[in-house]
């Protein structure tokens, strides 16, 4: 009896080998950087979808009141305004999907307006965030957004501080560096 196989073709080459894994790690790579892409672009929808649900859980529950008297983020807890998984229950604060913390309370003169305020935003996130369409005028309730320690964007002014935000001044005014920038909604 013969043996028709060669002993030397037994098996993969190293070459062959490296070769596999060079592929494999570039479709990783590619994968892992995908991934990146879609959850940063899932925080961001989370992050609008949260303001704006808490904005008009809000307005609602207030709607028939003359003022935001007593409007604190225990108060919005408690009357179970706000998404869940903006409740931190060890330290009982709301957070954002950044893990940064989430301001609400009564504001301007006699509480007829309120602000709500993100915390702990990455650049990129905040400049998307903060040139989103919150609306077309002040009929919407916006009466005006702070980037960090800018001046306000309202819509009575026009030029660097006017809303809509434009994504190239949002881009400027997140000019904090890692998770260190900050949005301030005013609603009436």
């Amino acid at each position: 009896m013969t043996n028709m196989y060669n002993k030397e073709e037994a098996g993969r080459s190293m070459v062959e080998m490296l070769g596999v894994l060079a592929i494999v790690g570039v479709l990783s790579i590619g994968g892992i950087s995908g991934y990146s892409k879609a959850m940063a672009k899932y925080k961001v929808n989370k992050t609008l979808d949260q303001v704006s649900m808490l904005v008009t859980n809000i307005r609602t529950t207030y709607g028939n009141q003359s003022a935001y008297t007593g409007l604190t983020p225990s108060a919005l807890i408690s009357y179970e305004l706000v998404d869940r998984e903006m409740y931190h229950s060890s330290t009982s604060k709301l957070v954002n999907p950044y893990n940064g913390n989430v301001t609400v309370a009564a504001a301007g003169t006699g509480d007829v307006s309120f602000t709500v305020t993100y915390e702990g935003l990455p650049r990129e996130a905040c400049a998307s965030i903060a040139s989103s369409n919150w609306g077309d005028s002040a009929a919407s309730g916006l009466v005006s957004m702070q980037i960090n320690d800018s001046d306000e964007h309202t819509w009575t002014t026009s030029g660097t501080y006017a809303l809509p935000i434009p994504f190239s001044t949002a881009g400027t005014e997140c000019s904090g560096t890692g998770n260190a920038n900050k949005i301030k909604w005013t609603y009436y």
